[in-house]
């Protein structure tokens, strides 16, 4: 519920009034004696549902930017007549909220902290970040986005465009991109001087992180995660959920990626630097993308005569954009998902072959200890590189024929990829065990 006060200008008092009898609102109306040409104040309890439509109404009659209008909350409302109202502006037998479109532009700014405490917030963020993905520790990333204030500005460009407001939509976008600029920048800081103080080997494939990797090679299923914070982040929004845990899933999908970023040009790596790039944007388009819709959706545009069709259009033309960005800026995360689909295939069908192989009886003593298909280096579109297979063997030196035979069931699905087979040899002489690898030659 809202308690609404409105200083009514001078000549509109009774238009104000009609329409306040006409919906069936209960207020109360007082003189105004500051002599700044406002003839009266007016004060009336409405539903949450019902404060736009209310406020539409008054607008048209006159209660524009000239008028103050204070909306807060109201804990309990006693009156038949609001009941009547509630069940009036209720919709499907219920009485759920729906934050109003004036409403909805104020919590928008709320979100978006001033410009100097969001920059050191984002440093603190990109810090804990670097240094998370350089520790390949999931906690400390997950801490990374908890700091980062991202919400507010993700939500204020897309409520700026689908109400028209051209301010909160300029500061919405760029605060976004000084955001993820910022992040970039101070993990490219800190990669640089882990690097020099040698608390990460230069020489080092920096990648072989699991939360390093999984960022500089993205598939298609880093797209639920963007999406899926967009509309959540509306809904939270508008329906007064809490926003600090939709936050951490908006920072979730651009924080690591974007010191994934800082962290891959430090090294040098700048094929998966452009992974994680990609990444970024494919991220922020989609929040966007999915926050334009989700507010267009549930109805939140300009209402006035002449402004529906210049916002729709807009939004329209910002949707376009989004979502043109995304199908080819997410090309190369469908390559990504395509090469999971066939390294899976392969290592299915090589796991297969090698077991068929070792059921000959005159392998009985050879037993397999893993067969692993492996990616090359070339981010963000990797391929396969080899499928190494390991057996195990009580007698020293490689068998041919089992090597040949393992060489010839497997190529036939490794398309051009190098086939390499590793023997790990377990000698026992007496009380003395010794273990061992023999490594037999490669065919491509």
């Amino acid at each position: 519920m809202r308690y609404i006060e409105i200083t009514v200008p001078a000549g509109r008092r009774q238009a104000v009034i009609d329409v306040l009898d006409e919906e069936g609102i209960d207020y109360i109306v007082s003189d105004e004696t500051s002599g700044r040409e406002y003839a009266a104040v007016v004060r009336f309890p409405l539903p949450t549902r019902a404060v736009e439509h209310v406020l539409d109404r008054l607008n048209r009659v006159g209660i524009g930017d000239d008028s103050r209008v204070v909306i807060i909350d109201a804990e309990t409302v006693i009156s038949q007549q609001f009941d009547d109202l509630l069940d009036r502006h209720s919709q499907g037998g219920t009485k759920g909220e729906r934050m109003s479109r004036q409403v909805l532009r104020t919590k928008a700014e709320e979100l978006t902290p001033a410009f100097p405490i969001y920059v050191v917030m984002l440093l603190i963020s990109a810090v804990v970040a670097t240094a998370g993905l350089l520790a390949d520790s999931p906690a400390v990333v997950v801490g990374s986005m908890v700091i980062a204030p991202l919400i507010g500005p993700a939500l204020a460009a897309n409520v700026g465009i689908v109400t028209d407001d051209d301010g909160l939509k300029t500061s919405g976008f760029a605060y976004q991109l000084s955001g993820i600029t910022i992040v970039i920048a101070a993990s490219i800081g800190l990669a640089l001087l882990a690097r020099l103080a040698g608390l990460e080997p230069g020489g080092v494939d920096i990648v072989v992180a699991a939360e390093l990797q999984e960022r500089v090679s993205p598939n298609l299923l880093s797209l639920a995660v963007a999406l899926g914070a967009g509309v959540a982040g509306i809904l939270s929004l508008t329906r007064g959920f809490s926003e600090a845990i939709v936050g951490v899933m908006i920072a979730a999908a651009l924080i690591p990626p974007a010191a994934a970023v800082g962290i891959t040009v430090a090294w040098g790596m700048y094929g998966a630097a452009s992974g994680a790039a990609i990444l970024v944007l494919v991220n922020l388009l989609s929040i966007n993308l999915a926050a334009l819709a989700t507010l267009w959706v549930a109805g939140y545009r300009p209402q006035g005569l002449f402004e529906v069709a210049p916002s729709r259009r807009t939004t329209y033309t910002y949707g376009a954009a989004f979502g043109v960005g995304l199908l080819v800026l997410a090309a190369p995360l469908v390559g990504v998902t395509l090469l999971d689909f066939h390294t899976t295939e392969v290592k299915s069908a090589a796991d297969k072959e090698v077991d068929s192989v070792l059921e000959d009886p005159q392998y009985e003593d050879v037993e397999v200890e893993s067969v692993e298909v492996l990616l090359d280096d070339d981010y963000p579109l990797r391929s396969i590189d080899r499928v190494v297979v390991t057996v195990s063997d009580t007698e020293p030196g490689p068998k041919p024929v089992l090597a040949d035979q393992l060489h010839e069931a497997i190529s036939e699905h490794a398309d051009d990829a190098v086939v390499e087979i590793r023997y790990d040899v377990t000698e026992e002489r007496g009380d003395d065990r010794r273990e061992y690898v023999v490594r037999t030659s490669e065919r491509e």
